[in-house]
């Protein structure tokens, strides 16, 4: 027990952040990043970031690149794992093919960019 002027702080009082320490909360989502990086010109990338260690980012890169008709590689960077690249501005198709694929949510998925 903590005094603090008038109020007694007990040691088992409620945690407002109890909830966020678990990994299936709400407020404990992992997001995905989808966002575009501009190049030169009228030429630009698409970088995804941030899904599960678990998936096979070349297997889902392979279907990627199937689908939209461009280039892309895996990209490993050592504080923020795997991301994936795409030429081009393909965020709203990545965006649809993760929903669409059932790799995340609707929820998860954060676009940044112009």
């Amino acid at each position: 027990m903590v005094e603090v002027g008038i109020f007694q702080i007990t040691s088992n009082s409620f945690d407002p952040f109890a909830e966020a320490k678990d990994r299936d909360a709400p407020g404990a989502k992992e997001y995905v990043h989808i966002r575009i990086q501009q190049r030169n010109g009228k030429k630009s990338l698409t970088t995804v970031q941030g899904l599960r260690k678990e998936f096979s980012y070349e297997k889902i890169l392979k279907d990627l690149k199937k689908e939209f008709c461009c280039n892309g590689n895996v990209v490993h960077d050592k504080e923020l794992g795997k991301i994936i690249q795409l030429q081009g501005d393909q965020r709203k198709n990545v965006s649809h093919f993760l929903i669409q694929a059932a790799l995340v949510r609707k929820d998860q998925i954060k676009i940044h960019g112009f």
